[in-house]
């Protein structure tokens, strides 16, 4: 069952838009960006969870059963406990990374503030951060909420993107030019 990515991304800002409204009008909306930073860590360190929610082969019941007993042990409850196995009943768990980046658009918009996924060699301190930020600020004009992730195999620098664009300061991106470079010279 393949799913384009402009499928996936249509089912995700529907999803995503939904559960904004409803935790902004419960006034949930850092208890749901808290939860879903929760469960990306599941995800990405759980490759029995990764399997769950991209494989079709399970049922929605199954699904629903499986995801219901992960949010409790994880003690994700209320709002994004109840979104989950809305998800999960509509076969819709392949979407739940993308609904996250989507949600997390929304609600960085609704802040004034716009989104930026930033890939480090390394953790970044408090006081890198916001040095970061202040950086992508003036690039943007606005204020940056940043989504890092780490990614040793960069060796060095940062990748961020911004909406559609990217700046690719990597030590490893570096590295492979000068290798294309020194191929051609020789």
């Amino acid at each position: 069952m393949a799913k384009s990515g402009s499928t996936i991304s249509g089912v995700a800002d529907r999803y995503a838009g939904s559960l904004y409204e409803l935790a902004v009008e419960a006034k949930q909306l850092q208890a749901v960006e808290k939860d879903f930073v929760a469960i990306e860590k599941m995800i990405a360190s759980s490759p029995d969870l990764s399997r769950l929610i991209e494989s079709p082969v399970f049922s929605s019941d199954e699904q629903l059963r499986a995801i219901s007993a992960v949010a409790d042990k994880a003690g994700i409850k209320g709002l994004t406990g109840n979104f989950l196995r809305v998800v999960a009943q509509n076969r819709r768990l392949f979407a739940v990374p993308a609904i996250i980046d989507a949600f997390r658009r929304k609600a960085a918009e609704g802040r004034g503030e716009v989104a930026a996924d930033v890939i480090s060699a390394h953790a970044l301190s408090a006081a890198q951060q916001t040095e970061l930020k202040t950086a992508l600020k003036g690039v943007a004009g606005k204020d940056v909420a940043i989504n890092l992730t780490v990614d040793p195999s960069l060796l060095g620098g940062l990748v961020v993107k911004i909406g559609s664009r990217q700046i690719d300061t990597s030590l490893r991106t570096k590295l492979n030019s000068l290798k294309l470079a020194l191929k051609e010279v020789g």
